[in-house]
Formats: structure tokens, C-alpha cells, sequence
């Protein structure tokens, strides 16, 4: 029987999870024995392309070694190895097929697969992902947000003990979300999500390279060398500073001492972010900070002591964490994996794991149309699926005409974070074109319907209502040929 598996595909490391013969979630060790792996690739000189922890000791060092790149999925950001161009979606091929592998190895064929992403990802890094999982072969059909498969393992893990309104605080390596949700037994429904995809364990370590680098100046009025305090250093410092209030580092030959209090200030605007962004997903969701009941911690960046105090303070409790915070999400993820998976191939007590769990989650984004405006005369986007909606969901709007014998109407979806009727503050995501027969007056109804599936995939349909002629996308990795050739290319290669 083919294993179903979870796979928090993290920023700086990643990991894969299992439900066992039992119905536990368990965390599926890779080829070195660990709970993770580091998404680090490095171009070896011999043409191999590794992946995982020897890798990592490079990274910033060496020209042919790349991290971080999950931040820049969906976008036409690309790295240059040895004359060649790679993207993010390749980089991120490389990770998951050795996590795929590793997986293999340990349990067998895989079968249904569920890949995490952060809940604040727009679509073209939510598609980028699952062409990614595509290239690395794994049979994928939905992708979860990180904050949301967090709160499925605490609902799993804990029966009842964490039911009510639940903030879910997920500060991973290179990304936070912040997820307002109600949780009653295994339900979860989520209320409202915040985040940053460029806000993590990785911005801190940059601080505090920073940091150092400015004492180390101040006390040799040289600039160290690159090698001499890399952003590995920094986060072996970080680690110390949690648990002692100085620490100190070893840069070239100089010996450099640093507080927890300095740390604690060059981070201080980060985590004013954080807090931001915790208070605005309280207000999307109608909810005050009395109403918390718990506030659950994943990411391993949780371990940061004033991070644990800048959410105490925030939500005024104690935040909780039932297991290792690098493993909550793929643990979840393992859960929706049989939950969307073919039953049939469940043994029963897998089926008891998920037999009453539901899930609810909301659109991160607003989603729309650009229009001119009846009033105005102007450009306006037009909002047509809200931020905050339930999913799966579709909504229809009529808009018209605006010219006697026009000939088309030029179809645009468009994102945003935050409510913009101004075009300038969106992203258009599609375009197309709908053509109408000649010699009619404005006015006409143009029927636009947009739907959104629990994978988080828009489909787009606008609609000549006279005619009945149609323009429909479906905004899925498929809709868009030049990035498919360009993972099969990577493929054969």
C-alpha cells in the first residue's frame, strides 16, 4: 500500500511526515537519520547537484550553493550556475525530490502527497509550488497553508484540550503567518490569516551578522572578512542567545561579545511586524485578544526568547507548543494527505484519524476585475471574490458595456493584499481577450464569475450574455504552457 505524506517545504529546512499503521502523524527521518533537511542545493564540480546539510555548511560562502529561493516562487526571479539559468520552481524540484526519495526509501512507493505553503503566498507562488511538487513527481492534487496544517496536528494531538478561538503563530526560517481559527475537536475553521513571506529565523540571523560586523569594526576598525562570520555563524550565535543572556563570537581572530539585549534591539523592528500584523488579523476576524483561548507556536523560530514574549504580551497567555515546532506542519500535512487521499487505501485505524475531521479555510487575498467605473468614468478594480471569503466558493457579478460598437472586452484578473479600487495597487495575475459582435449599443451585460477551489485555484469565466460568448482561464499550473515546458525541459535534463 502507497504511503501518504506531508511535506512542509520550508525556506531554510524542510520536512516530511507520515500517518503510521496506528493513525499517528510521525515524521519520516531522511537518508542521515535527521528530522530535516535544509533547503540548500549546491552545484557540485562534478555535475552532481546535492541537496540537504552539506550543502548548507557553504551557503554564503561558495557561488554554487542557493537558499532562501522559496521566497522568490511565482516570480521571474532566476540564478546563474556555470552559464546556465535555474528558477526557484527548479531550485525547489531539487529539494522535494530528495525529500521524495529519502521518503522512498523508508517507507515504500508514496501515493497522495501534500505540499504546505505559507498562508500569505499569492497565486503565482501557489501554482509555482505545485509545479515544483509536479517536476519532483509526486502525485499532488491539493496544497494546505502552514498555519492551517499547524492547527490540524494540535487539533489531532490534543482532542479537546485546545477547542475555542485559537491564534496559530507561525515564524518559520525565512516566512510568518499569523491564523485566526476556531478549533472544536478535529474541526478547524479558519477565521482570518495575516503574514509576510520575507519575516523569519533568516532576517534575524542577517541582524544579527549585522550586528556583529558593526562591533567588530568599532573594535579593530577593519571590515571582517566573508568568511570570517557567515550567516551560519550568526545563527549558531541566535541559538546561543536563547538560551544565555551573552554569548560570544569568534570573527577571524577577534573574540566578539554580544547580549541578548542587543539582539533583542537589532530585531526589535521585526518583531514590531509580527505584532503588527497579529492585531490585523484579530480585526479581519472580529475578534479580541480576550477571546484568544490559546495561542499555538510552529516554526522553529518560536524558540527566540522575545519572540515568545512578544506574543505573550500580545495575546496576555502563555503560548503553547505540543511537539517540535520544525514538525507541526508536516505532521499536519500528513493529516490532510489522508483526508483528501482515496480512503480505500486507509487501514482503519488511519480512517479513524481523519473520519471527523473538517477543515475551512478562507481567500488570503481579494480577488477582482479591472472596470470603468459608472460614476467616475474611470479605471476602477473591481472586487469580485473578498478577502476572508470560505472556500470553495463562487461568486458572480454583472458588469456592462461601455461604448457603442465596441468590439472586445479586454478580461483581467487581478490580486491584492489589502481592499484597492485603484489599478495601479494591484497585480494583474491573467489577461485576456472577449470578443462581441459590432453594431451593438453600451451597455450590455458582461457576466464575470469567479471561483475558487480548496486547493486555493482560481477559475475565471466572463460571459457575453447576449451571445453567450465566454472567455474562461483556469489559473492553475497547466494555465500557463511556458512555465510547464520549462519544468519538463528541466526534467529531461
Amino acid at each position: 500500500m502507497a504511503a501518504f505524506i506531508g511535506i512542509d517545504l520550508g525556506t531554510t529546512f524542510s520536512a516530511v511526515a507520515r500517518i503510521d499503521d496506528i493513525g499517528a502523524p510521525a515524521i519520516v527521518h531522511n537518508l542521515e537519520g535527521k528530522n530535516v533537511t535544509p533547503s540548500v542545493v549546491e552545484f557540485r564540480s562534478d555535475g552532481v547537484v546535492e541537496v540537504g546539510e552539506l550543502p548548507r555548511k557553504n551557503l554564503g560562502l561558495e557561488d554554487n550553493v542557493f537558499g532562501g529561493f522559496k521566497r522568490d516562487m511565482g516570480t521571474d526571479t532566476t540564478y546563474e550556475v556555470n552559464g546556465e539559468s535555474y528558477t526557484p520552481i527548479q531550485f525547489s524540484t531539487f529539494v522535494l525530490k530528495k525529500l521524495k526519495q529519502d521518503a522512498e526509501e523508508a517507507l515504500g512507493p508514496i501515493g497522495e502527497a501534500i505540499v504546505t505553503i505559507p498562508a500569505n503566498f499569492p497565486h503565482e507562488a501557489r501554482t509555482a509550488t505545485m509545479a515544483a511538487a509536479k517536476a519532483a513527481r509526486l502525485k499532488i492534487r491539493h496544497i494546505i497553508n502552514e498555519p492551517t496544517a499547524a492547527a490540524l496536528y494540535y487539533a489531532y494531538k490534543n482532542g479537546k484540550e485546545f477547542d475555542g478561538c485559537c491564534a496559530i503563530y507561525d515564524l518559520g526560517g525565512g516566512t510568518f503567518d499569523v491564523t485566526i481559527a476556531t478549533v472544536v475537536g478535529q474541526d478547524v475553521e479558519v477565521l482570518a490569516t495575516e503574514g509576510l513571506k520575507n519575516l523569519g529565523g533568516g532576517d534575524f540571523d542577517m541582524e544579527l551578522q549585522r550586528l556583529v560586523t558593526i562591533k567588530y569594526k568599532d573594535e579593530t576598525g577593519k571590515e571582517p572578512a566573508a568568511r570570517d562570520f557567515t550567516l551560519n555563524d550568526a545563527e549558531e550565535l541566535k541559538k546561543s542567545l536563547s538560551k544565555r543572556e551573552k554569548a560570544t563570537a569568534r570573527v577571524g581572530l577577534e573574540v566578539i561579545e554580544v547580549s541578548r539585549e542587543e539582539f533583542e534591539e537589532a530585531i526589535s523592528t521585526l518583531i514590531a511586524k509580527t505584532e503588527m500584523l497579529c492585531q490585523s488579523a484579530l480585526d479581519e476576524a472580529g475578534v479580541s485578544v480576550n477571546e484568544i483561548q490559546h495561542v499555538l507556536f510552529a516554526g522553529g523560530s518560536t524558540r527566540v526568547p522575545v519572540v515568545v514574549e512578544s506574543a505573550k504580551k500580545l495575546f496576555q497567555q502563555e503560548p503553547v507548543s505540543t511537539a517540535n515546532v520544525d514538525e507541526v506542519v508536516a505532521m499536519g500535512a500528513a493529516l490532510y494527505a489522508i483526508y483528501k487521499g482515496d480512503q480505500t487505501d486507509l487501514n482503519a485505524a488511519q480512517k479513524n484519524s481523519v473520519e471527523k475531521m473538517q477543515i475551512q479555510e478562507r481567500t488570503g487575498k481579494y480577488f477582482g476585475t479591472l472596470a470603468i467605473a459608472a460614476l467616475s468614468q474611470e479605471m476602477e478594480n473591481i472586487v469580485i471574490i473578498p478577502k476572508g471569503e470560505k472556500i470553495p466558493c463562487q461568486v458572480e457579478k454583472s458588469l456592462y458595456t461601455v461604448h457603442e460598437d465596441q468590439e472586445s472586452v479586454r478580461c483581467e484578473v487581478t490580486e491584492s493584499g489589502a481592499l484597492e479600487k485603484v489599478p495601479d495597487f494591484v497585480k494583474i495575475i491573467w489577461e485576456g481577450d472577449l470578443p462581441l459582435p459590432s453594431g451593438r449599443p453600451a451597455n450590455q451585460e458582461i457576466k464575470v464569475k469567479f471561483s475558487y477551489d480548496d486547493s486555493q485555484i482560481m477559475q475565471c469565466e466572463f460571459v457575453d450574455v447576449q451571445t453567450g460568448k465566454e472567455t474562461k482561464v483556469e489559473l492553475t499550473v497547466s494555465a500557463d504552457p511556458s512555465r510547464d515546458q520549462e519544468v519538463d525541459k528541466f526534467l529531461v535534463t
